[in-house]
């Protein structure tokens, strides 16, 4: 600031007076009638040419149209640091609070809140001291989502390596003059009714939907899903055991051509096995069975597809009643089978097992450390 000297009471507020070299003059003015710099570095250029003119501050700042403060801020600054004075904006407010990141992640990672079982923005905000948008900032950029966790079952099947081989060649290599299908049952698929009739989706409206329900029974869709070209032949039962799964063999016997050997994977459940079972499968050589290990019905494509029909017609669904289900199903199916996709497995058995070896590890040293 610049005061004449007179006494505090009769100090008056001087403006610096603003001399420019050649060279300064050329620099501003290249500055201020620029189209590349920004708009506000050549507002404040445009401030200190006019001040070097002999104007006053308050005739600047009418000449283009701001603040007078604004005018005496640029000024000053020009005249205590020249340039570099205008090219960089003052520092507005309190200076930022540093994110102590290497602890952010400790918490996250390591530790729990108190009385919960994961961390939020806020909570952990909280305990740094900082936003929860630096927070938020924070685990974006290192990969770190603790609102979310995703199931997994690690198989102990004795006989993994040896399943696991022996289906992912069969995803690989197919045998030659055969088809390969994924089949399974989706039981206990409800018919499930709405208390109140809901609202349709609209312009600013999500669609509604009670979230009680009236169940009117349920059927069990059996499906086997072709390798080959994603054909689907679906049957619904009203139950699953092993006589329904023997009347879904014989549609699939009926439904495939009589001249393919059929290889079939299904999971371990006991209706597969079973004696009367066994004894058809005996009299029909065509047929092969493949069961998945234990635990890994992530080895079965069908899976894929009843997630689909789940998602895509059952779980919105409303049913009043178990045909009406069970329509919707046979439909679905079909309308399906008209643009089928072929399943393309990419993952060698090798891979696979690495990545369970992986898992096994890292839980064989997470019991450990508990029982220690």
């Amino acid at each position: 600031m610049f005061y004449c000297g007179l006494g505090w009471r009769e100090r008056v507020r001087v403006a610096p007076e603003i001399v420019l070299t050649n060279e300064e003059r050329a620099e501003l003015t290249k500055l201020a009638r620029s189209k590349l710099t920004s708009v506000r570095l050549a507002q404040r250029a445009r401030i200190v040419l006019l001040a070097s003119q002999g104007m006053q501050s308050k005739e600047i700042a009418a000449e283009l149209g701001i603040g007078r403060v604004q005018v005496s801020r640029w000024r000053e600054r020009y005249a205590e640091f020249r340039l570099a004075g205008i090219e960089h904006d003052l520092p507005r407010g309190a200076p930022p609070v540093t994110v102590d990141v290497a602890r952010l992640i400790e918490l996250t990672t390591q530790r729990k809140p108190e009385a919960a079982t994961h961390w939020s923005t806020r909570t952990l905000a909280a305990e740094l001291g900082v936003s929860a948008a630096s927070v938020s900032r924070h685990w974006r950029k290192n990969g770190l989502k603790p609102h979310l966790v995703r199931g997994f079952k690690v198989s102990r099947d004795p006989k993994f390596v040896e399943k696991l081989e022996d289906i992912v060649g069969l995803y690989l290599w197919p045998p030659e003059h055969a088809l390969v299908l994924c089949c399974d049952e989706k039981s206990q698929v409800q018919a499930l009714d709405r208390t109140q009739p809901g609202l349709p989706l609209k312009k600013g409206r999500a669609q509604t939907m009670t979230h009680d329900y009236k169940r009117n029974g349920t059927t069990t869709l059996f499906a086997a899903l072709n390798v080959l070209d994603g054909q689907v032949i679906g049957q619904c039962q009203q139950r699953h055991t092993h006589t329904e799964w023997l009347k879904f063999l014989r549609q699939i016997d009926r439904e495939t051509p009589k001249g393919k050997t059929l290889h079939l994977i299904a999971d371990n459940y006991a209706t597969h096995k079973h004696p009367a079972v066994q004894a058809w499968l005996t009299k029909h050589p065509r047929f092969n069975m493949h069961f998945t290990p234990t635990s890994a019905s992530w080895l079965n494509r069908v899976e894929r597809f009843f997630r689909d029909i789940t998602v895509n017609r059952l779980r919105r669904g409303v049913f009043t009643s178990v045909p009406q289900l069970i329509t919707a199903i046979d439909e679905y199916v079909a309308h399906h089978n008209t643009k089928p996709k072929p399943f393309i497995w990419t993952k060698s058995a090798a891979d696979i097992l690495q990545k369970v070896i992986r898992a096994n590890s890292h839980l064989s040293s997470k019991q450990n450390a508990t029982l220690h």
